[in-house]
């Protein structure tokens, strides 16, 4: 096992963990690895959200661009390409930790044992009002079509004709141009996201700004990290 200290912050989509982790890291000169399911395929960028490649590059990212549309992808798989990333971050370099998929943080914090012993571990996560979210993901989604979602959709097909069941389940590449669909099902996803953290998680529940992420983990200190070797 390679044990490191790293800063946790979880939330749903469109919360603005991202930015926030961001700008924290940047303070702390830190490496992020990123906890979100769609982030790990390349090319799918735009309809995922996905840090700009500047921002990858700043930040050393992992868990990003890990495999192409074409091939499965599990928790198993992720907490695999997390390992190799994290045994190439300097020991004098912090780590922030940031996603929305509840399973990566339980198969890095829990194991991969579903008959978990250990108790749901604590974390912080965003909490936001719905309607906040929904007027959060409206708006991304509009950038998304103003940015070539239609063409990177279009590119992607071209690229990989099929698709894994994995990465099907990505929002936005399947529902053509209708906008109303792809909001509903990003909200249903917020939600799902949302309840996860409640009910399987032991949530340290932080506002949405960088001041309150920064005071939860100056008051928590850094968290130890169990990365399989």
């Amino acid at each position: 096992m390679l044990v490191r200290e790293a800063y946790i912050l979880a939330g749903p989509t469109a919360s603005g963990k991202s930015d926030i982790a961001a700008t924290l890291a940047r303070e702390m000169g830190a490496w992020i690895l990123s906890a979100d399911s769609m982030l790990v395929y390349s090319g799918m960028d735009i309809g995922t959200a996905k840090p700009s490649a500047a921002e990858r590059e700043e930040f050393h990212m992992g868990g990003v661009d890990v495999v192409t549309p074409a091939e499965e992808f599990s928790s198993g798989a992720w907490l695999r390409a997390a390992s190799a990333w994290a045994a190439d971050v300097p020991m004098d370099v912090p780590i922030v930790i940031v996603g929305g998929t509840g399973l990566y943080f339980s198969a890095l914090l829990r194991g991969l044992d579903r008959r978990w012993e250990k108790p749901p571990p604590e974390y912080p996560v965003i909490r936001i009002d719905r309607a906040v979210v929904r007027a959060r993901i409206a708006a991304r989604l509009d950038a998304m079509f103003m940015a070539g979602l239609d063409a990177e959709k279009r590119q992607l097909k071209e690229m990989y004709p099929a698709w894994s069941r994995t990465a099907a389940l990505a929002i936005g590449y399947r529902e053509g141009d209708d906008r109303a669909k792809i909001l509903t099902r990003t909200c249903q996803l917020a939600k799902r996201q949302d309840t996860w953290f409640r009910h399987q998680a032991t949530p340290i529940y932080v506002e949405p700004t960088v001041e309150a992420v920064r005071a939860c983990w100056q008051s928590r200190g850094p968290w130890k990290v169990s990365f399989p070797t």
